[in-house]
């Protein structure tokens, strides 16, 4: 099977549903307002490429690579992150709906979460270490055996983490964020 090489284009309101995105390497390419919803991205190559206000909910990504790929203002509603190719995975995702979306097991050392939905997102055994959720709303995501040392949840609100079935050292938090590291223990927190 044949898989072609592309650099530096931008595509601009496709439909990959209905004409697939041909399997291959995609370099520093743009994706502007694509519908990929449902697509088969399997075994296709991002490297340093970026998605912008395109809906790539429940899309296939078997071995599919991102790498240093940004999204910005997308709908990413129940990605199977865990299930892409690992090797050098970096992204980076700002204004972006996440919900339902697992990273289980995956390296997201050093990775940007600006002003996202992570409702019900799972975080199971992921490295987040130095990580940050600005303005974030965790309501339901599953931290388990999740290394989140030095990352920063100053700003990000509705997360439930139990410091003690995660890394936690040098982690920041607010004062106003302090009762869901306690949720646990059931009490009640006053200001």
């Amino acid at each position: 099977m044949s898989t072609v090489y592309t650099q530096d284009q931008t595509y601009t309101k496709q439909n990959f549903c209905k004409q697939p995105l041909p399997v291959g390497e995609y370099e520093n390419c743009v994706f502007k307002n694509c519908i990929f919803e449902n697509a088969d991205l399997s075994n296709i190559i991002f490297t340093e490429c970026e998605f912008t206000d395109c809906n790539i909910s429940t899309a296939k990504i078997v071995q599919t690579a991102f790498r240093e790929v940004k999204f910005k203002n997308c709908k990413l509603l129940g990605l199977h992150f865990d299930n892409c190719h690992t090797f050098l995975f970096a992204v980076g995702f700002e204004d972006c709906i996440l919900n339902l979306s697992s990273f289980y097991k995956l390296n997201l050392k050093k990775t940007l979460f600006t002003n996202c939905s992570l409702h019900e997102v799972d975080f199971t055994e992921a490295d987040l270490s130095q990580s940050s959720f600005d303005n974030c709303d965790l309501m339901g995501a599953t931290f388990d055996h999740t290394i989140i040392e030095k990352a920063d949840f100053r700003t990000s609100f509705n997360y439930i983490i139990d410091p003690e079935a995660n890394r936690i050292k040098k982690a920041k938090f607010s004062s106003s964020g302090i009762a869901g590291l306690l949720n646990k223990y059931n009490i009640e927190i006053e200001n």
